[in-house]
C-alpha cells in the first residue's frame, strides 16, 4: 500500500543558484545531494516536511532548462500559517511575486512565486471552510 509522497522534481536551469534560493531564500533544508555519475541528486523541503523538492538537471530529465519563455508552473503547493508575513518577508529578500496574497474563491488566501528557474510555485494560508 502506498503511504506517502516522497519527493516532487522541478527542473533548474543551474542547482547551485537553485540550492541558496531555496535554503538561504525560503529557509528550506537540504536533504540530500549526492553525485552519481553525471547526474547529482540535489534535494530540498521546508523544515518538517515528509516531500522533498529534487531541484533536477534538465539534461538529466530530456528537458530544455527553464528559462525566459519557457518557464512554467510545476504544480507545487506550499502552506503557510501566516501568508501576509511571509509574503512581506520573502518580497524583502527579493523574491518575485504574481501578485499580493488575496482571498481566493474557495475560501483561502494565496498568492504565486517563482524561483530563479521561473518554476512557479502556489503558496497557501488555509483559512479553514469558507462562510
Amino acid at each position: 500500500m502506498m503511504q506517502k509522497l516522497h519527493s516532487t522534481t522541478v527542473i533548474v536551469a543551474d542547482q547551485e543558484e537553485a540550492l541558496r534560493f531555496y535554503v538561504d531564500t525560503l529557509g528550506w533544508e537540504k536533504r540530500q545531494d549526492n553525485t552519481m555519475g553525471e547526474m547529482r541528486w540535489l534535494t530540498v523541503a521546508p523544515r518538517g516536511a515528509e516531500t522533498a523538492v529534487v531541484l533536477g538537471q534538465p539534461e538529466v530529465y530530456n528537458e530544455q532548462a527553464p528559462g525566459p519563455g519557457r518557464s512554467k508552473g510545476c504544480g507545487i503547493s506550499v502552506t503557510t500559517d501566516d501568508i501576509d508575513a511571509e509574503y512581506a518577508a520573502l518580497t524583502e529578500k527579493g523574491v518575485n511575486f504574481k501578485q499580493a496574497p488575496e482571498m481566493m474563491p474557495w475560501g483561502d488566501k494565496a498568492t504565486w512565486f517563482t524561483d530563479p528557474s521561473g518554476n512557479e510555485f502556489f503558496l497557501v494560508q488555509e483559512m479553514g471552510a469558507a462562510s
